[in-house]
């Protein structure tokens, strides 16, 4: 929703026939970076890192974080006080299973909301050795506990998209019973494609009816994370939860940054989140968990507005040629970077970027000296010597 002119994709998207399931929708996101990002392998994030990345997430416009699992893990226990504190304007969720002892931790920490968590797939079940009546009564209990104590919950069905369909109704329906006040459809090891997640959240959302929030939680596990939340969203789910960067176990979890560019950019859905903040958020979890994103991941990527490529260069500028969004869009810098595959408009734009004047003739000879240095670097040629080798050139 709103300006348009940032954005060039293809009209094919404007089709009603597409737009029409997306029509008036406003989606907001849970992010689970704190708790489910940090099961990434070899991730260890301290309480005050995790206050930090709370405040990014704030700044981006999170309506929910979900600030830890504090019966497991005291440093989770010191992060959430730490945030408590920190004027965060989100609201902070806790997570917990469908065991007493779990919400009371969240009761003696303050904290007004959670998801509530239990298994439910026969294969999740024979894992953990328990009966599908177990479950009934542990997640009633608990969720019941969770309302006489002021927590409000939503219901989350671990391996949800795995379930027997009538079993899955069956405990969703017990929990709102029980006073949960949200559903969580969970594809917890990312085993469903587009269409599969569609019609999950299409039958959840019957089930429960119109006045029951429906989330969508998934895995990217078949590179399908963002392609599966835009259909369950186009099915009826208004909350998306997930991580910065898609950070998680395996695959990860689905990007919600990435998801809320594709909402708004294709479908032009209202998304509760200020996209001009999301590369930032995403160089301070980088930065903070201790990896390297790749320089062409969509959105947050370093290449995604630098131009090599002499027949792009020509083109820049004109970004609708080159690009489906506006860099203004996500506040990134444009930019026209020198190598192997630079051309003549590539030098020229580099040499105004950089206030260095050359003649007409020079052209061809400079190019030439950069495709060299690139080959024999195997890599970009910088700024610096760039400058050296126009100077150098100037001399002879």
């Amino acid at each position: 929703m709103g300006d348009h002119s940032k954005i060039w994709v293809s009209e094919l998207n404007s089709r009603p026939e597409i737009r029409s399931a997306f029509a008036g929708k406003t989606i907001r996101f849970y992010d689970t970076t704190l708790r489910d990002g940090e099961q990434t392998v070899g991730v260890v994030l301290s309480p005050q890192q995790k206050v930090e990345i709370a405040r990014k997430l704030d700044q981006l416009g999170v309506s929910r974080i979900e600030a830890g699992f504090p019966k497991v893990s005291p440093e989770d226990v010191e992060a959430i006080q730490l945030m408590q504190k920190a004027n965060i304007k989100a609201e902070l969720w806790g997570f917990s299973r469908a065991v007493k002892g779990d919400v009371e931790e969240l009761v003696r920490l303050g904290l007004t909301a959670s998801v509530i968590e239990s298994p439910t797939s026969d294969i999740k079940l024979k894992a953990y050795g328990i009966s599908r009546d177990e479950v009934l009564k542990r997640v009633t209990e608990a969720i019941s506990f969770a309302r006489k104590n002021g927590i409000a919950t939503a219901y989350f069905a671990v391996d949800g998209t795995r379930t027997e369909l009538a079993f899955l109704k069956k405990t969703y329906m017990a929990a709102l019973e029980a006073g949960a006040a949200e559903i969580v459809v969970v594809d917890t090891i990312g085993a469903c494609g587009p269409e599969a997640a569609a019609f999950l959240v299409s039958e959840v959302c019957r089930w429960v009816g119109p006045d029951v929030p429906v989330h969508w939680h998934g895995h990217d596990d078949f590179g399908m994370a963002t392609a599966c939340a835009v259909a369950a969203v186009r099915a009826g789910a208004t909350w998306i939860q997930g991580t910065i960067n898609g950070m998680g176990e395996r695959a990860g979890n689905a990007d919600i940054c990435e998801i809320a560019l594709a909402l708004r950019c294709l479908y032009d859905v209202d998304v509760a989140l200020d996209m001009t903040k999301a590369r930032e958020a995403s160089a301070a979890v980088s930065n903070a968990s201790g990896y390297t994103l790749d320089a062409w991941k969509p959105l947050v990527g370093e290449n995604l507005f630098m131009r090599e490529s002499g027949a792009v260069a020509s083109q820049f500028h004109i970004p609708e040629a080159i690009e489906p969004y506006s860099s203004e869009l996500v506040n990134a810098r444009r930019s026209i970077v020198l190598g192997k595959k630079s051309g003549l408009d590539s030098i020229d734009l580099k040499c105004k970027e950089l206030g260095l004047s050359i003649q007409p003739e020079q052209r061809g000879a400079i190019l030439a000296e950069v495709k060299k240095r690139a080959i024999a670097k195997r890599g970009l040629v910088s700024d610096d010597e760039f400058r050296q080798l126009v100077r150098g050139l100037g001399k002879n």
